[in-house]
């Protein structure tokens, strides 16, 4: 699969909130670069992907996939310290 651009997948990560009238999750390129680039270092460290691979496929392009695919959410800062707070 050619890597979807963007746009799409700041689509499908503000799916959701765009159909209950919330803010976007996501509002920058920067967002989606830093959310996969986490991902690809969970991946490398030893996490396990969630969607099914081809052998060689490189972490990055995987957590790409998973982003498109809805496997994964991004959440904020803020949401994360509440998580963890709790």
């Amino acid at each position: 699969m050619l890597h979807p651009s963007y746009v799409e997948l700041m689509k499908v990560v503000n799916k959701n909130s765009d159909e209950i009238g919330e803010e976007p999750v996501v509002n920058s390129r920067y967002s989606i670069v830093c959310a996969t680039a986490k991902r690809a270092r969970q991946i490398i460290d030893g996490q396990e992907p969630l969607i099914r691979v081809s052998k060689g496929e490189k972490p990055l392009s995987i957590a790409v996939d998973e982003l498109y695919r809805g496997e994964l959410q991004i959440i904020s800062e803020d949401d994360e310290e509440q998580e963890e707070e709790a």
